[in-house]
């Protein structure tokens, strides 16, 4: 079965490397938060639904930086979906995966990763369709090697995997550096707290040092 999400979508995805996965408790922060990831070649991010401002987030995004692909994470109801549609978002994203979820986003084209940590629930999403997986909580559960280990009965579905949960810049260039890896989560790229503070230089500290680790891995 094909992807549901266009191949134009995935190919941006996995040249940006890193998805920037923020929450956002003042929707009147997104722009600059925008504006400092794409000032940096970070332009792909997932604004999670962790807080009521996500949606409006979004809304301003499409509006005053329309040059970022914007979707949204935990994503974890059919009425979230219908949201998520209604508000534009580029994709979807849910740390667990719930097949009326799954079904749903189908059903209105919106492309989406459900979120998986064992081999049956890998089994239960390409049964649903899906070939774009979230690998979630990537470090506690067990890192690369588990990925590796869990993936290599299905490396012949083509299927790929978005880690995230304890990766940072430490560990990225090795996450990247799998073929099963399309691009990683990267939450540590913008905290809750920095976001907060409106301290965009860390923000531009912390995405130019991640566009530096995925550009070093297209070249290898």
């Amino acid at each position: 079965m094909d992807s549901q999400f266009p191949t134009s979508m995935l190919d941006r995805i996995s040249s940006a490397g890193v998805i920037a996965v923020m929450v956002v408790d003042q929707a009147v922060d997104a722009v600059p938060l925008a504006r400092a990831l794409i000032a940096c070649g970070i332009d792909v991010m997932e604004l999670t639904l962790r807080t009521p401002a996500a949606l409006e987030a979004l809304r301003l995004i499409k509006q005053e930086v329309p040059e970022m692909l914007a979707g949204v994470g935990t994503v974890l109801t059919r009425s979230q979906i219908d949201e998520v549609v209604d508000a534009g978002g580029a994709f979807a994203v849910a740390p667990g995966l719930n097949p009326s979820v799954v079904q749903h986003a189908q059903s209105l084209g919106l492309p989406f990763a459900p979120g998986v940590a064992t081999p049956s629930e890998i089994e239960r999403a390409v049964e649903l369709g899906c070939r774009e997986l979230k690998f979630f909580p990537a470090e506690p559960i067990g890192g690369l090697p588990y990925l590796r280990s869990m993936a290599a009965p299905y490396a012949h579905l083509g299927l790929k995997f978005i880690p995230l949960g304890g990766v940072n810049a430490k560990n990225l260039g090795a996450y990247l550096s799998d073929p099963s890896v399309l691009a990683v989560g990267g939450s540590w790229l913008a905290t809750r707290q920095i976001i907060q503070k409106n301290d965009w230089s860390i923000v531009i500290d912390h995405a130019t040092e991640c566009r530096r680790i995925v550009l070093e891995r297209s070249v290898k």
